[in-house]
């Protein structure tokens, strides 16, 4: 059995940096896809203030193609052992494979970030049940290669609600602790401006299922619809949307640029303590 182990996050809202070791990541366009810019980047987040790198080697933008798993294992499992052995911040894995996720914990990942809710790869459930780790589940409508083609919903909210309590309760009915999983409403996966702006105005929803929210919202597509900024220039709408929400339930944030992230935190946690 691979024994990872991390505290779920509770009160606090954690910052997940997002480290893309891709050659067509829709936010940074393969900058970090050699393993020494990938470590480089990895570096500035968590002197940033990082809590959590969640490292992926296969893009999720819309109209992605998937990559073989050895592609997707050349890419990931040098950086995270090298991040392991001189950091002991938290590493997440993004990766619908099980033969990708059992290798990354064992190079030292601590948690799997499972964007198609463990149901694309039949051997993920498997693998999560050897592992104490604590798994991401998101919710997608479509595959990458189809999410953003005309997304339709009657109550967006409500039916990414009734997602997650079938998956819940299905991984529970697989004998996995339903308290191992976090959820991801999935801002920008087979959704629309609009449907993303409903699903941040009603946040707080989600803690409902009584399980720690990550939300996902950095540089995405209907920020650069709002602001007309293109995608290198999102950073601060996208702090803005991190410092809105903390007080929503949302237990990790998981964005590109953790400074800005960090300092819009701190600002709203000071308002929030204010007398």
């Amino acid at each position: 059995m691979i024994d990872n182990k991390i505290p779920l996050p509770t009160a606090a809202v954690r910052i997940m940096g997002i480290l893309n070791t891709t050659p067509d990541s829709f936010s940074d366009g393969g900058r970090h896809f050699s393993e020494q810019a990938a470590l480089e980047q990895a570096e500035a987040m968590i002197a940033a203030g990082a809590d959590i790198i969640d490292i992926g080697g296969e893009s999720t933008r819309p109209y992605a193609e998937p990559v073989s798993i050895e592609e997707e294992l050349r890419r990931v499992i040098p950086v995270i052992r090298e991040i392991r052995q001189n950091h002991p911040t938290s590493i997440s894995i993004d990766t619908t494979k099980a033969a990708v996720a059992r290798k990354a914990l064992a190079a030292g990942a601590d948690i799997i970030n499972d964007i198609s809710a463990l149901r694309k790869d039949k051997e993920m459930l498997a693998l999560v049940k050897t592992t104490t780790a604590p798994v991401i589940i998101m919710h997608m409508q479509g595959t990458p290669e189809t999410m953003q083609i005309k997304p339709q919903y009657g109550n967006v909210v409500e039916e990414i609600l009734d997602f997650f309590r079938e998956r819940i309760s299905w991984v529970e009915s697989k004998g996995v602790n339903r308290n191992r999983l976090i959820i991801d409403p999935g801002i920008g996966f087979g959704k629309t401006r609009e449907h993303n702006l409903t699903i941040l105005k009603h946040l707080d929803r989600f803690s409902e299922l009584g399980l720690p929210v990550l939300l996902g919202h950095s540089r995405k597509r209907f920020l650069g619809d709002i602001t007309g900024l293109d995608v290198t220039h999102r950073d601060l709408p996208t702090a803005v949307v991190s410092a809105l929400t903390a007080a929503c339930g949302v237990a990790i944030i998981r964005v590109h640029d953790v400074a800005s992230t960090r300092q819009a935190l701190l600002v709203a946690e000071a308002i929030r303590n204010a007398p």
